[in-house]
Formats: structure tokens, C-alpha cells, sequence
């Protein structure tokens, strides 16, 4: 004959049992040291203890209720019973993979953020956060009456909060304690109706959730970044398959009618054009140049200028050797270049004087192309497509490390300089 096995005890039944009979009796044996303090007296010795019994029954037929509802309420609030969810003051411990700075303001944020926050108190220096927070039984009742008194008899009406951040190397760990303002020994006699337990779980959320917000603006910056490159990459593309139509047209007829007048100054205008056009075949999408190179496809075609334009043009190089090596957006100096012809020299009757310049400065390295043409007028101002160019390509390689700078030269025509870090082609990163 089968027989069933008897169930083991639920260990919710269990804890919710013992809970509840530790808090009625701490009221009980309270109220057996008034009766013996009572019986102690001389003046009360005669007196009838009924009432007092009276009094005792009752407020611990309360204490019972109370306790068990403070239990539904922690099981609503965690799913659980347990020594650690039951309790009047919470502890947590939340590590965070940011530093203590920013932690810091994402735990003072996510503290204030919390209802019925009162008195928060940041210090930074310190990395501690103090807080101040009424519990919603206390907020419900403004006015004094029976059901005041009773919280404040039987519950925690008012919390605090203590957050401290400690840095742990390439991690921040939250130290958070949420407890009633009374000190630990009214525990045997009050519960707080699981409001530390929510507010210890409510700033874990906001402090993981705020975390998780963090990571997702990240990744859509990523996005972004990325797909500025990917365009910034096509329009270089685009830049290195498109050398100019008419500057190679009229390259190719001079070249020609030199061939017929003057063989030797043609030879030299093609091995200039030949230097030019290796330099400006594309590279691997994502590989920088290098000053060096940048300077020797600028340099041949302004020998390649000069030959057209004769005394018109005139061409001063100061770079010194050493930083032919520094890593440098290609076409980036060619843009500047073309626009001092463009825009300054060819415009000008007179013609005039192109200069590039290279001066290292620390840890970066600045880069000069100036003329004396024409300088700022209506149609040159500064603004146009080819340095807009320069200045997105250089936020998108070095963001805040490099910028672009357009001013009028001395005595006439326009200085463009641009300032890169000073670092080798191998080791700064990629268009």
C-alpha cells in the first residue's frame, strides 16, 4: 500500500511565524516588565493589573496584524520572504564601469529622483550622498489623529538615506544603506512596511537604468561617428578620382604646345604632372597620408602652376625634415593650396607668392598656406565647401585636438592654418 509522503513545511509560513511572533513578543515582554516595575511600587501594589492585561492583549492582537501586513507588503514589493527583505534597513552594493565622478552625479541624480525626498545633502569631495525620506503613510496624513499616532507607534514614518562611491580601478562601487532615522533597537518593536526595500530597489533601478541609457547614447554615437566617417571616406574617394578637368586639360595643352617650342620645359611640366597624379591615387580607405607626401603632391602642382603662370607665381617652402613624417588627412593640404590659386593668385593681375609653412608646437604640429592675393572679398569669405570639408575632417580624425583657422594676411591676401597632433602616421588613428 502506497503512502504519501507528508509535505515539508513552507519556509515562507515558517519565517513569516517566527517573524511575527519575535515582534509580539518584545511588546508582550514589555509590557511584563511594566506589570513587575508596576507591582514594585508601593503606590500600585493593590491596584488591579486587569487593565494593564487589557492594554496588552490588544496591542499585541495589533502588533500581529501589523506585522503580517508589513510581510504582504515585502512580498509584493520583492517577490520573497527572507531575513534580508524583512528587515527595517536595507544594504546594497552596485558596481558601476564608470569613474567616481560620474557615478557620483548618476547616484546624487537617480537619489533625488525618488518621492518624498527631503534634506539631500551632496558631498562631493567626499563622494557621499545623504538623504532624508518620508515614508507614504506618514505623507498621507497631514493632520494629527489616531491614525498619526498609530504610525508613529507602530511604523517608521520617516527613512534616510547614505550612498558613498569608492573607486576601484576602472570601476566605481556604490555603498547604499536605506534605514528608519530611530536607531536599531525600535526594529524589535516597529516595522517600515517595506519602504527601505523600495527605496533601496528604486535607486538600484534608476542607477541601472541610467547606466543602460548611457550605454545606448554610446553605441547611436558609434552609429554616427561611423556613418560620418563612411561619408567622409566617399567624399575623399570621390576628391582623389576627380582631379580637376581643367587644370588637367590646360596641364595637357601647355605640355603640348611645348612639346612644338620648347621639349625640355615640357619633359619638366609631365614629370611634374606624372608626380601629382601618383600622388592623388587613392588610398586604402581608412590610411592617413603624411606630411611628406601631402607636400610633395601640393609642391608638384605648384611647380606644374608656375611653368603656366611664369613670374606670376612664386612658391616658398619651409618644412623642416623631421616633420615630413607627422600623420596628415590626404587632400587636406592640397584643399588649401588650390584655394589660395583659386581664390587669391589667379584673380589677382599682378600674381603673388604662395607660402607653406610647418612649425611644431609640444605635442602638435601647425601647418600654414598663405598668399598675398586678393584676400577676403564677397566671393572668397572663408566659408566655402572645400574648408568646410577640412573642418568636418578634422573633428571626425581628431575631434577637439585639431582645428582650422582662416585670417587675413599681412599685407594682403589670406592665412589658412590648420593644427593637428604631432604623432607618426602609424600611430594616430584613421580617417
Amino acid at each position: 500500500m502506497l503512502r504519501s509522503k507528508p509535505h515539508a513545511p513552507d519556509p515562507y509560513v515558517i519565517r513569516s511565524l517566527f517573524f511575527v511572533a519575535r515582534l509580539a513578543a518584545a511588546w508582550f515582554g514589555l509590557f511584563v516588565m511594566l506589570a513587575l516595575l508596576a507591582q514594585a511600587m508601593p503606590v500600585l501594589q493593590h491596584q488591579d493589573t486587569g487593565p494593564l492585561f487589557l492594554i496588552a492583549t490588544v496591542v499585541t492582537i495589533i502588533v500581529v496584524i501589523t506585522a503580517f501586513s508589513h510581510l504582504r507588503r515585502v512580498r509584493l514589493i520583492s517577490g520573497r520572504i527572507d531575513a534580508n527583505a524583512i528587515g527595517n534597513r536595507q544594504r546594497r552594493q552596485i558596481d558601476v564601469p564608470l569613474d567616481d565622478e560620474e557615478t557620483f552625479h548618476l547616484l546624487d541624480a537617480a537619489i533625488r529622483e525618488l518621492p518624498r525626498t527631503q534634506n539631500v545633502e551632496s558631498a562631493r569631495d567626499s563622494l557621499q550622498v545623504r538623504a532624508k525620506v518620508e515614508s507614504a503613510e506618514a505623507g498621507s496624513h497631514s493632520a494629527p489623529g489616531t491614525a498619526n499616532l498609530y504610525n508613529w507607534w507602530m511604523s517608521t514614518t520617516r527613512n534616510r538615506i547614505l550612498a558613498t562611491v569608492t573607486p576601484d580601478g576602472e570601476i566605481s562601487r556604490i555603498t547604499l544603506i536605506c534605514e528608519p532615522e530611530s536607531g536599531a533597537w525600535s526594529d524589535w518593536f516597529r516595522v517600515d512596511h517595506g519602504a527601505n526595500l523600495e527605496n533601496a530597489e528604486a535607486i538600484v533601478r534608476a542607477v541601472n537604468r541610467r547606466i543602460a541609457e548611457r550605454r545606448r547614447n554610446e553605441r547611436a554615437d558609434a552609429a554616427r561617428t561611423s556613418t560620418e566617417k563612411e561619408l567622409a571616406v566617399a567624399k575623399l574617394s570621390l576628391l582623389h578620382a576627380q582631379v580637376e578637368p581643367h587644370f588637367l586639360y590646360n596641364t595637357l595643352a601647355s605640355a603640348q604646345y611645348l612639346t612644338r617650342n620648347d621639349p625640355p620645359l615640357a619633359d619638366e611640366m609631365l614629370g611634374h604632372l606624372i608626380e601629382f597624379l601618383r600622388r592623388s591615387l587613392p588610398r586604402t580607405e581608412d590610411a592617413l597620408s603624411t606630411l611628406g607626401d601631402e607636400l610633395d603632391r601640393s609642391r608638384a602642382y605648384l611647380e606644374i602652376l608656375k611653368l603656366r603662370m611664369g613670374p606670376r607665381l612664386e612658391l616658398q617652402l619651409d618644412v623642416a625634415d623631421e616633420l615630413r613624417a607627422i600623420a596628415l588627412p590626404p587632400m587636406m593640404l592640397q584643399t588649401l593650396v588650390e584655394n589660395a590659386i583659386k581664390h587669391g593668385l589667379e584673380p589677382k593681375p599682378g600674381g603673388g607668392t604662395v607660402w607653406i609653412l610647418a612649425r611644431r608646437n609640444e605635442d602638435s604640429i601647425a601647418i600654414t598656406v598663405a598668399d598675398d592675393g586678393l584676400g577676403f572679398n564677397v566671393l572668397n569669405s572663408g566659408t566655402g565647401i572645400g574648408l568646410r570639408n577640412v573642418r568636418e575632417r578634422l573633428q571626425l580624425v581628431y575631434g577637439a585636438q585639431a582645428q582650422l583657422s582662416i585670417v587675413a594676411n599681412f599685407p594682403n591676401g589670406v592665412a589658412a592654418t590648420i593644427v593637428v597632433p604631432a604623432q607618426p602616421v602609424t600611430e594616430t588613428q584613421s580617417v
